[in-house]
């Protein structure tokens, strides 16, 4: 079960307005639940949080193999033509993707991702489900 206290769309849309050239923000929990979204398409939402879950899981399969890592995914950074993606580890259970295009500031992204990560663990837990039951 998703626990959210609050409503996290001011907050999305500050990142949007913050940055320049988010196509759209989506939260999601660590089984590719959509938590909350700001931008774009809702089904495009509700796709790119499954996938964002296959996602992180690949990522800590290679941070545990890093000598000294702790094996916890961080931040996955994804560029194609057109554009960026951004996956970001944001609490328990959660995490905050952002689909950007190819003009973004790069820096100001991962910056102002930081920052709503940090506001977005005060405001959000994500338990793990078991057996497919809500946790």
């Amino acid at each position: 079960m998703i626990q959210q206290r609050g409503n996290m769309d001011w907050m999305l849309k500050e990142l949007a307005d913050d940055v320049p050239d988010i196509h759209q923000i989506v939260v999601l929990s660590a089984d590719g639940l959509r938590i909350a979204r700001h931008g774009g398409d809702p089904d495009v939402a509700d796709r790119l949080a499954a996938a964002c879950a296959g996602l992180q899981s690949l990522a800590a399969a290679v941070a545990s193999e890093i000598p000294y890592s702790d094996g916890l995914m961080r931040l996955v950074v994804i560029e194609v033509t057109g554009g960026f993606f951004y996956l970001m580890a944001a609490g328990t259970g959660a995490y905050l993707a952002v689909l950007a295009g190819e003009t973004v500031d790069a820096g100001l992204v991962g910056s102002r991702m930081r920052d709503m990560v940090v506001r977005i663990g005060a405001h959000l837990t994500s338990p793990p489900r078991h057996d497919g039951q809500p946790g």
